[in-house]
């Protein structure tokens, strides 16, 4: 992935101003960050037109813990979401296998959400889609946490419509506790029951084809090895390669 002088100009404007070296530029960091999210790389393995590995990975350090990414992404995303009207969502979560090297830090140095589940370590990425290139809301849990309490915790991120939109799930995603919630935030959960329930609802499957949405967003990020395998043990750092994955889809 190469981001284009046009491209940066878009983005320009919300990054903080240069501090401490100079030599390196935000635009050459920023594409230095797409070539390692996309290659999966080590950070020795950097090649040299991007600059010193080291001045690289401190300044992303700075801005993983500051949330610069994070809120470039948030402000791609209202932009582009302010232009269209939202008549549907899709939540799901996907598994990321975690590499050795992305285990072992100390609890002490920040959270980790790495968990053992049936595949070895994992993470997991909680998402709420608006199309196949828009995440609106996502979140990180370790490998082994449930589906239901996270999408509640999603659900409330949303916050509340102010028309009525679907939003469509998998049947882990079936609780009622779940589809009440969404209920309250005028949002229509369309949701296969389980098969047995005494009383199932009607699924609307028509509605319920769009849910490809979201697949296909995990689909794009996990083309990024540095998504689709996690080498890093800290999830701050994790979470804005995430991000830097997802700016690079909405910039193509």
């Amino acid at each position: 992935m190469y981001i284009s002088r046009s491209q940066f100009k878009r983005i320009r404007h919300l990054l903080p101003k240069p501090r401490g070296s100079r030599r390196i530029s935000h635009y050459r960091l920023l594409n230095a960050l797409a070539y390692m999210a996309s290659n999966g790389c080590k950070w020795r393995a950097l090649p040299t037109r991007f600059g010193p590995w080291h001045t690289i990975y401190m300044r992303l350090y700075r801005w993983a813990h500051s949330g610069v990414l994070v809120e470039v992404l948030a402000h791609l995303q209202q932009d582009r979401l302010s232009q269209w009207c939202v008549q549907a969502l899709s939540l799901d979560s996907t598994i990321v296998k975690v590499h050795p090297d992305g285990c072992g830090a100390p609890q002490k140095n920040g959270p980790q959400a790495i968990g053992r589940s049936r595949g070895g370590w994992s993470s997991k990425i909680h998402m709420v889609a608006a199309s196949c290139r828009d995440a609106l809301v996502w979140s990180l849990t370790a490998g082994q946490a449930g589906d239901g309490p996270e999408g509640r915790h999603l659900i409330e991120a949303i916050g509340v419509q102010d028309a009525p939109v679907y939003l469509l799930m998998d049947s882990a995603y079936g609780g009622d506790e779940l589809r009440a919630e969404a209920l309250e935030r005028n949002l229509i959960p369309v949701v296969p029951a389980h098969p047995l329930r005494k009383r199932p609802w009607q699924l609307d499957k028509r509605r319920y084809s769009q849910r490809n949405e979201i697949e296909r967003l995990f689909r794009r990020i996990k083309a990024y090895r540095r998504v689709f395998t996690r080498y890093d043990k800290l999830d701050v750092v994790y979470v804005t390669f995430v991000s830097m994955a997802l700016i690079c889809e909405h910039l193509r």
